[in-house]
């Protein structure tokens, strides 16, 4: 039996792109592409929907999937639904939380989240890519920032601000946060328990009510090249990647 669990929210429900799941990209529907990924770590794996067509889909391509219909807030709260109610007394130590709107995290780096997991002793994983102060996305507040411990994996604090600011405007590295989250099976039954944080509520990032609450996270680095889809006009993006 796999260590890990791969559990994969995915909504048809989108306030910008409704259906974004099935959006196709070079003629395969978004979620085929993240559920090889899935596949190629070599962990076990489900999608968890509330959408009768993004199951049809997947259990017609003989793909794992689950339903949650619940009116939850977020994925993680739905993937905590799904392990309770499917794979609770399966034996699994870690559940990794992958967006069904990442096509490009691919197996590789999935499968590294969840080996560093296991050598860690930090309650969340994630993923960080470190960049230039010189690139626009710096400046960018749709793309988070981790600050990092230089002594460890341990991550700080998360933000959409330009963190670390240097005050002498040379240029420097920063970490751009990746949106993979490995969890300890207890720490995601803790976090989805937890209310929302004052942090989390002034930056709008669901991470920040891990570390204020105590929960440690860590992270590994890549350098792999990932676009999120949150609209349509990121798919044009995604396929030129591909």
């Amino acid at each position: 039996m796999s260590k890990w669990l791969i559990l994969v929210p995915a909504r048809y429900e989108s306030s910008r792109f409704p259906g974004k799941p099935l959006s196709l990209i070079k003629n395969h529907p978004m979620i085929s592409y993240v559920v090889n990924n899935c596949k190629a770590s070599g962990f076990d794996y489900s999608v968890v929907t509330d959408n009768d067509e993004i199951e049809k889909y997947l259990k017609d391509n003989h793909h794992n999937v689950v339903r949650v219909d619940d009116d939850v807030t977020t994925g993680s709260e739905r993937i905590a639904l799904a392990y309770e109610r499917f794979f609770k007394e399966k034996g699994y130590d870690y559940i990794i939380n992958v967006q069904g709107d990442e096509p490009l995290l691919n197996g590789e780096l999935i499968s590294k989240i969840g080996l560093a997991h296991a050598s860690s002793t930090k309650d969340i994983y994630t993923a960080i890519k470190a960049r230039s102060s010189l690139e626009l996305d710096y400046k960018n507040p749709n793309v988070v920032k981790c600050i990092k411990s230089s002594l460890d994996d341990s991550c700080l604090y998360f933000s959409r601000a330009q963190v670390p600011f240097d005050r002498e405007e040379k240029e420097i590295m920063w970490f751009q946060h990746i949106g993979i989250y490995s969890y300890k099976v207890e720490a995601l039954m803790k976090f989805v328990r937890l209310e929302p944080s004052h942090l989390e509520q002034i930056e709008k990032l669901e991470q920040l009510r891990a570390l204020e609450n105590g929960l440690s996270i860590g992270a590994t680095t890549t350098n792999l090249k990932i676009i999120g889809v949150d609209t349509p006009a990121d798919i044009k993006k995604v396929e030129e990647v591909l």
